[in-house]
């Protein structure tokens, strides 16, 4: 059994470090509200009009499939640095992440949801 004090030393270090943090932004931070609050402000340049017709749907198709194969990748790196030590159970349920994501993937495919044409377009070619 190990002593327990370590651990409750280092969550009162937390607790000293985020009590001085935000104490001391409180002390020495501004009180009054600078400029027109919740305008956009980036970079130092406040922004003179908003763009014109948004975001496109196919940019957050684009970042959502983006993030879900890098997290694939990620898994993938991980079980192919500790392969020898997983042995075939951590080979089968890669077996099953994969074929998971294959599935989504050919459920995504047919729904049209990779389709990257116009909607004009996938109406008018059926």
């Amino acid at each position: 059994m190990q002593p327990a004090w370590p651990f409750f030393l280092f969550i009162g270090l937390v607790l000293l470090v985020v009590s001085a943090m935000l104490g001391l932004s409180y002390v020495l931070g501004s009180r009054k509200a600078g400029g027109r609050p919740g305008e956009p402000y980036e970079s130092g340049i406040r922004a003179t009009a908003l763009p014109r017709g948004g975001v496109p749907v196919e940019f957050f198709r684009l970042a959502v499939f983006f993030v879900i194969f890098d997290v694939e990748a990620v898994f993938l790196f991980a079980w192919a640095v500790a392969v020898r030590e997983v042995g075939w159970s951590g080979y089968l349920e890669m077996l099953v992440f994969v074929g998971a994501l294959l599935a989504a993937l050919i459920y995504l495919w047919r729904l049209g949801a990779l389709d990257w044409r116009n909607r004009e377009k996938r109406d008018r070619q059926g």
